[in-house]
């Protein structure tokens, strides 16, 4: 495909020939773009401008970031040298970015591993901590699942370097046109529209309804679709939500591929000024994962897209806070592990707050731990300002 010099490989590739056709036949692709289950007021584009002063205010800033060490699990071949005693075994690498090893295979999820969720080196949200380990390090993995296209889901170096694995990539519609130009061989691609599935090996992968949008570099809108993830074995299923707003289509997704033994629940990155529709708060999160139990805790939930980059105007540590409180008035079995640490569902987990040693404490001081429901967030992090601001 040929590119003007003012293009950076990284904002990817149109889909074109076949792809494009079959994008088109999608019940999801209405008057030129992809659509979501419901209208969504979906007001970043048209708040840019807004977005960055509010995140580049001085009080917002010194909230919105950790003043602490995050802590990282360096994971090592010991780590795994065993097999999960359950069968499946959870290691959180960091906002969206998660291993599933499920029933004897290895599911990458969003892999990013790059300095910047951003399409330049030089500038775009940096990394709040190192990678749990050199992606070098990491041991093959069976499939990569990516949820959607936005630079915190899918990373262009991360790709490349997982491409001489041999490894699977599954995605959404239009997203191997992306992986084809940097390199991946057509072969190592499923794309999937909603409601379909893969085989690889015993698994089985199928892409499930989400409220998002999709976006990179300069290019039409909603050209490639967005997605949340079953992935069920032989013994065990996983659910990831990758990026979306609460809807009603969490139920229909546990009632026809549950129950899951672990939900991977977005309940980072919220703002109803900048993304009411499109992305989950804590409490929603907590919803849709009951929601996909039919109304009771669906296994464990693990929450995800927070604490690695800096996207929202939200202080950093109010998600986990907020998801704690949440979950814990709900009866819901948690898991909140520093990045890179395994765990496997089926133990025991115990939750310690291990954001609040690198986080802004709220002005009035952290709540009491266990915490008591939401309402202890009143007086918590919540929207309060930070101590000395």
């Amino acid at each position: 495909m040929s590119t003007g010099s003012w293009r950076t490989a990284a904002f990817g590739a149109v889909p074109t020939g076949e792809r494009l056709a079959r994008i088109r036949r999608s019940p999801q692709f209405v008057d030129g773009q992809f659509r979501n289950p419901v209208a969504t007021r979906q007001l970043l584009h048209g708040s840019t401008l807004p977005m960055v002063r509010t995140q580049l205010n001085r009080d917002g800033r010194l909230r919105r970031a950790p003043v602490g060490e995050i802590p990282v699990h360096h994971p090592t071949a010991a780590d795994w040298a065993r097999p999960p005693a359950s069968g499946l075994r959870i290691t959180w690498m960091g906002h969206s970015s998660v291993l599933a090893e499920i029933d004897g295979q290895r599911v990458l999820f969003d892999p990013v591993w790059g300095e910047r969720c951003s399409p330049f080196t030089w500038v775009g949200p940096r990394r709040l901590h190192p990678v749990p380990l050199p992606l070098t390090e990491l041991a093959p993995v069976d499939a990569v699942v990516i949820s959607h296209d936005h630079y915190d889901h899918l990373d262009m170096p991360t790709i490349q370097g997982l491409i001489a694995t041999g490894t699977a990539f599954v995605v959404p519609l239009g997203i191997g046109a992306d992986l084809e130009y940097w390199g991946v061989p057509a072969e190592q691609i499923t794309e999937l529209d909603w409601h379909e599935s893969t085989r690889v090996g015993e698994l089985t992968l199928t892409a499930t309804p989400a409220q998002h949008f999709c976006g990179r570099g300069l290019r039409g809108p909603q050209h490639t679709l967005w997605a949340s993830w079953v992935i069920a074995g032989p013994e065990h299923r996983v659910y990831h939500s990758g990026d979306t707003g609460y809807f009603g289509g969490f139920a229909e997704i546990g009632k026809t591929h549950g129950p899951f033994d672990l939900t991977m629940i977005q309940i980072g990155a919220y703002s109803e000024e900048f993304w009411p529709d499109i992305h989950m708060t804590p409490e929603e999160g907590l919803r849709a994962h009951l929601d996909l139990g039919g109304g009771r805790p669906a296994g464990v939930l693990l929450p995800i897209h927070w604490g690695t980059f800096n996207l929202a105007p939200h202080p950093w540590a109010e998600p986990a806070e907020r998801t704690a409180a949440a979950a814990m008035a709900a009866g819901a079995k948690l898991a909140a592990p520093i990045p890179g640490k395994p765990f496997e569902p089926a133990d025991e987990l115990t939750v310690e707050p291990w954001w609040r040693a690198a986080a802004v404490p709220p002005v009035h001081g952290w709540p009491a731990w266990p915490p008591k429901g939401p309402a202890a967030m009143a007086s918590g992090a919540g929207s309060a300002p930070a101590a000395g601001e």
